[in-house]
C-alpha cells in the first residue's frame, strides 16, 4: 500500500485517496481467486495484461460485452447487503458473450461512489470475484471513483466490461436455424438484473416492509428474493457447445421474451413459445398481482423464470437437455421454431 501518497486538501473536498488504497488491499484476496494462466499483470498497474492462448483456435475472434446492475442496486442499499451485486454485474456481461459462442477471458469493473468506505468496496468486489470464478474470467483491473456531491454518501453505481474469445468458424450462426428446431429454456434464479424500476414501483420498496418473510415466496422476504444474484450460464453452455450444434442463444434481459428471443432468430422464422410450459417463478406472480400488470407486459419486461433460451435441431434436443442437466441446469423445452413473419408468439 502506498504510504507516501496523501492529500489533506483533497480529503477536505470529500475524496480520501488513502481509503482507496485501503480498499485495494482488502480486495486483493478476492481478486486472487479469479487468476487464470493468461493473466500477465498484478493489481495496481495502469492496464490489465492478458496473454491470449490460441491453442486449438484457428482464427480467434474477440467478443466484448459491457453492462451494469441498474436500479437493483437500490435494493442492496435498502438491505445493506453488497456482496452479491457484483455477481449480477459479471453475469450481465458474460451471459451476453456466451450468446455468440465465446468463452469469457477477463473482466474489469467500475464502481462510482459518494464516499469510499473500504470495507463496502471490498464487499462489492468480492461479489465481482465470485462472478468471475463462476464464469472462468479473470478480474484483471477496475476503477473505484469517489465522487462526493455527485452520488449520495451511502450509494454507488456498478458496471463492468468483459472480453471473450471464439474461433471464427464456431461463432453461432442463426442462419442455420429452420422450422422444426426446438427452443430450450434455462431457468433463471429470479428477477436477475432487469425490470427493477417497475419492481420498485410495484412494491414501493423505499416505504414498505421488504424484510419480513412472505408465504408466497417460500418464507423469504421480498428484499432477499429480489437480491438473488443473476445466474451465470457460461460453464453449462460451453459444455453444450462442445457436443451439440447450437443455432442460437438469447439472454433474456430487459424487454423479456418479446425483445430478446427474436434477437437470435433470422427473418422469416419465429419462435412459438408454449405459455403453459414456462415455469414462472413465484416472484413474478406476486409482481403481477400486486402491480396489476398484464401477462403481456410481464413477458415483455421480465425473464419470467427463463434466463436464457437456446435453439437446437429437433433431433438433438433431448441430448442437449441431458447435457445441460448434467452440468447443473434444469433445462426444458418451451417451444419450437416455425416459418413466420412474427419473431415470437406466446400461446
Amino acid at each position: 500500500m502506498n504510504t507516501q501518497s496523501r492529500s489533506e486538501s483533497y480529503a477536505a473536498a470529500g475524496v480520501d485517496i488513502t481509503a482507496g488504497y485501503r480498499a485495494v488491499e482488502l480486495m486483493k484476496s478476492h481478486i486472487a481467486r479469479t487468476m487464470t494462466s493468461g493473466v500477465c499483470s498484478d493489481v495496481g498497474g495502469f492496464g490489465g495484461l492478458f496473454e491470449l492462448d490460441t491453442t486449438g483456435i484457428e482464427k480467434p475472434v474477440l467478443v466484448s460485452g459491457t453492462d451494469g446492475v441498474g436500479t437493483k442496486l437500490k435494493l442492496a442499499f435498502l438491505m445493506d447487503k453488497h456482496d452479491t451485486v457484483g455477481i449480477d454485474c459479471v453475469a450481465m456481461c458474460v451471459n451476453d458473450i456466451i450468446c455468440c459462442g465465446a468463452k469469457p477471458l477477463f473482466f474489469l469493473d467500475y464502481i462510482a461512489c459518494g464516499k469510499n468506505i473500504p470495507e463496502r468496496i471490498a464487499s462489492i468486489v468480492s461479489g465481482v470475484a465470485e462472478g468471475c470464478v463462476q464464469s472462468g474470467a479473470a478480474l484483471i483491473g477496475g476503477e473505484t471513483a469517489e465522487m462526493p456531491g455527485f452520488y449520495p454518501v451511502d450509494e454507488y453505481d456498478l458496471a463492468g466490461f468483459s472480453v471473450g474469445v471464439v474461433d471464427k468458424s464456431k461463432i453461432l450462426d442463426p442462419s442455420t436455424m429452420k422450422a422444426g428446431d426446438v427452443v430450450i429454456a434455462l431457468p433463471s434464479s429470479g428477477v436477475h438484473s432487469n425490470g427493477f424500476s417497475l419492481v420498485r414501483k410495484v412494491f414501493d420498496v423505499e416505504n414498505s416492509d421488504i424484510k419480513s418473510p412472505r408465504e408466497e415466496l417460500g418464507g423469504k422476504s421480498i428484499g432477499e428474493t429480489l437480491l438473488t444474484p443473476t445466474k451465470i450460464y457460461v460453464k453449462p453452455v460451453l459444455a453444450l457447445l462442445e457436443q451439440v450444434k447450437v443455432k442460437g442463444i438469447s439472454h433474456i434481459t430487459g424487454g423479456g421474451f418479446y425483445e430478446n428471443i427474436p434477437r437470435s432468430i433470422p427473418d422469416g422464422l419465429g419462435a412459438v413459445i408454449e405459455r403453459n410450459a414456462v415455469r414462472v417463478l413465484p416472484i413474478f406472480d406476486l409482481i403481477a398481482k400486486e402491480g396489476n400488470i398484464s401477462e403481456r407486459d410481464m413477458f415483455n419486461t421480465f425473464n419470467m423464470g427463463v434466463g436464457m433460451s437456446i435453439v437446437v435441431a429437433r433431433e438433438e434436443a433431448e441430448k442437449a437437455v441431458e447435457i445441460l442437466k448434467a452440468n447443473g441446469e434444469d433445462a426444458y423445452v418451451i417451444g419450437k421454431i416455425e416459418n413466420s413473419e412474427d419473431k415470437i408468439t406466446i400461446c
